[in-house]
């Protein structure tokens, strides 16, 4: 696939303004600064689509992006587990990612987005098994693995395989920084699509 437009649609702050746009819409999950707005602005070639921000907690509502004038929309979440947001922001957030995953009719995946550097967290492994439960189907994509030599990168990617109780070959590499993973990230986009045809 290749992406030849993008552009910001709306911002939701509630489930329930989700507005059926009628395309396939893959959703960008993760916790918080994990690289979901680098990550997102790396595939559609714009460095500011998506605001970027050293502060983990950036996103706070549901950004919708529409790729190709209608051929896929992008869905980026609010991050998860930030620790210094009040306890009704987090339950909002909750509430947000949980509602849209179980009302929207068009999701055909979500990328579940894990920094290569660590080992997936508790809510990152909550995250993996409530798609299980509800039948959602994700990819996981690895970032930041600039960050690593390959052979390191490589270990690590059986360490969150192993975490998440998946093959390796199921987790995806990817690096905006240094321009890694792009092409197969499209890719799989473009098989999904069809898919959902």
């Amino acid at each position: 696939m290749e992406i030849k437009q993008c552009k910001f649609v709306t911002s939701v702050a509630n489930y329930k303004q989700c507005v059926d746009y009628n395309m396939p819409e893959i959703a960008i999950a993760g916790k918080s600064n994990v690289g979901k707005s680098s990550f997102i602005n790396y595939l559609v070639n714009n460095k500011s689509m998506a605001k970027t921000s050293s502060t983990p907690g950036k996103t706070q509502l549901l950004n919708y992006f529409e790729l190709n004038k209608g051929e896929l929309m992008l869905v980026d979440l609010p991050g998860y587990g930030y620790a210094k947001v009040s306890g009704g922001v987090k339950d909002n957030w909750d509430e947000l990612i949980g509602g849209y995953l179980l009302s929207s009719k068009r999701i055909i995946n979500v990328f579940l987005l894990v920094d290569i550097r660590h080992e997936p967290t508790a809510l990152d492994k909550q995250m993996v098994a409530y798609m299980h439960h509800y039948q959602i189907p994700f990819t996981v994509i690895a970032t930041k693995c600039d960050k690593l030599s390959r052979q390191a990168s490589m270990k690590q990617k059986q360490v969150i395989a192993k975490e998440l109780c998946l093959g390796a070959d199921n987790i995806m590499m990817i690096s905006s920084h240094a321009k890694i993973g792009k092409e197969e990230i499209l890719h799989r986009i473009e098989h999904l699509i069809n898919t959902y045809k």
